[in-house]
């Protein structure tokens, strides 16, 4: 779970034949494939910058190759254990968090991100989505989707969760699942979410371990009819990934993204829309 304080272009991907989510109905309509070396795709990514959210130990760096980069076919966000001053802000950790929002958001859709994911005690990757209105309604309000979570304390765990005005941890009363999958940090796997107005299918590689349905009740339960943009980061230390602390010896951590895929509905699949929140 996140813990938080007070276009159109032209894709071209090269498929042999229809993917399975194309042959359900769905319709590719936004995708990183990350085949170009460098720095990430700014028509597509943005960067948070600084100490942003859950007490959280890196410094998230902007626009820098040693934390975020596309490298052999990958998006690489790199954690690294080194001192880090900027202004009057000092840090022991750089990392990297990747976001697409005021670029691109989505309303029900099908997302799937194939990632190898970091591994020891400290790290606290993700890949979650966040409403676009957040600077109006504010979190939880605004919703959040957690498409995965993982600990490094807890290895061979992931996990899905939401969080509405009605559902949070604050609450405690928070809706989620987690999954054992042994070799998440030494195999690449597909972490998705499949969305529509009803429901949301929370899966890995396909299978799903958690269902959270439209009870019906309002936005209060259900503020998901509403764009939500994605972020995909690796945070080091803070309220869930450091309740254990942070092992110093296995840095550098390198987070690897093969690719991000979004689909919608053949009949109701629109570009993308910009989706304008506030750094926090």
């Amino acid at each position: 779970m996140k813990w938080f304080l007070p276009l159109t272009a032209t894709i071209a991907i090269a498929f042999t034949g229809p993917t399975p989510a194309q042959a359900q109905g769905w319709k590719l309509v936004w995708s990183d494939e990350f085949d170009r070396a460098g720095a990430p795709d700014p028509a597509k990514w943005g960067h948070e910058h600084g100490f942003v959210r859950n007490g959280e130990k890196q410094f998230y760096t902007r626009d820098r190759r040693e934390n975020a980069r596309v490298e052999d076919g990958h998006l690489i966000i790199e954690a690294r254990k080194e001192p880090w001053k900027e202004g009057e802000k000092k840090a022991d950790y750089t990392s990297a968090s990747l976001t697409t929002e005021g670029k691109h958001a989505w309303t029900h859709a099908k997302v799937e991100v194939r990632a190898k994911l970091p591994k020891g005690r400290g790290t606290w990757p993700a890949i979650w989505m966040l409403g676009s209105d957040i600077h109006r309604a504010g979190w939880p309000a605004c919703g959040e989707i957690d498409i995965m979570e993982f600990v490094g304390y807890d290895p061979g765990l992931v996990h899905a969760n939401i969080h509405t005005k009605k559902y949070n941890h604050v609450n405690k009363n928070g809706k989620g699942s987690s999954l054992k999958l042994p070799d998440a940090s030494e195999q690449f796997h597909v972490y998705g979410v499949e969305w529509d107005a009803t429901k949301m299918d929370f899966s890995v590689d396909g299978k799903v371990y958690f269902t959270y349905k439209n009870e019906g009740s309002g936005t209060a339960a259900w503020p998901y009819d509403r764009p939500q943009f994605l972020i995909l980061n690796l945070a080091i230390g803070g309220g869930w990934g450091g309740q254990k602390g942070i092992d110093d010896a296995i840095f550098p951590q390198r987070y690897l993204i093969d690719y991000v895929r979004i689909y919608q509905k053949a009949d109701t699949a629109t570009p993308s829309q910009a989706g304008r929140g506030v750094r926090r």
